[in-house]
């Protein structure tokens, strides 16, 4: 599929004219592949979880946010794919428009795709997020580790889990306040950004 059709859905639910949000013009990819999260303050607060997938962000929405703690599951609900550009966006999405709110870039890095099938193999990273269960490994500034989707409903209420393998004795510390989190970006919690208003 191409990519401009892979974002038919994203611009679809957009007005350029008055979001911030890029349009997904051709981004350039470097070697490793992008990962990133963002916390969203919109109807309900929650974090969104974005995976380079070829040239564009696979993208769920996690409501409790990724946890570093191996005990924790957390429910990772799909969403329309992003631009690569998605990465950088922080800023304050309109009243009105989709999402309208405030987003902040929680984390980002990158991931080394580590999925194999039951015999070993390496295989695409693609396919496997097809057939509904993909492992990674993410270099980011507050995330960092193995980490699998599993999907496990399909159909119109699509649900995946997000989890952490566990490594080693170190128990994870879970997910922050994400009123108190601030941004690797800028430093800037949701309320620091959402006083300085909408991206024009």
């Amino acid at each position: 599929m191409a990519e401009r059709d892979r974002l038919r859905d994203y611009r679809g639910k957009r007005d350029f004219g008055r979001t911030g949000e890029p349009e997904g013009r051709r981004a350039p990819s470097g070697e490793e592949p992008r990962f990133v999260v963002q916390i969203h303050d919109a109807s309900t607060v929650h974090f969104d979880f974005r995976l380079q997938v070829d040239d564009v962000l696979k993208s769920w929405s996690v409501p409790k946010g990724p946890s570093d703690d191996p005990h924790d599951k957390r429910l990772a609900v799909p969403t329309e794919d992003h631009p690569l550009e998605y990465e950088e966006f922080e800023g304050v999405i309109p009243e009105g428009e989709y999402g309208g709110g405030t987003v902040i870039v929680w984390d980002h890095g990158t991931y080394e795709p580590l999925s194999h099938d039951r015999k070993g193999r390496s295989v695409d990273f693609r396919e496997s997020l097809e057939h509904g269960h993909a492992t990674f490994r993410l270099h980011g500034s507050k995330l960092h580790g193995e980490y699998a989707l599993t999907r496990f409903r399909g159909g119109k209420n699509e649900s995946w889990l997000l989890v952490k393998k566990a490594e080693g004795r170190a128990r994870g510390q879970g997910t922050p306040d994400p009123r108190r989190a601030r941004s690797v970006r800028s430093g800037r919690t949701l309320a620091q950004v959402a006083a300085d208003g909408p991206q024009e």
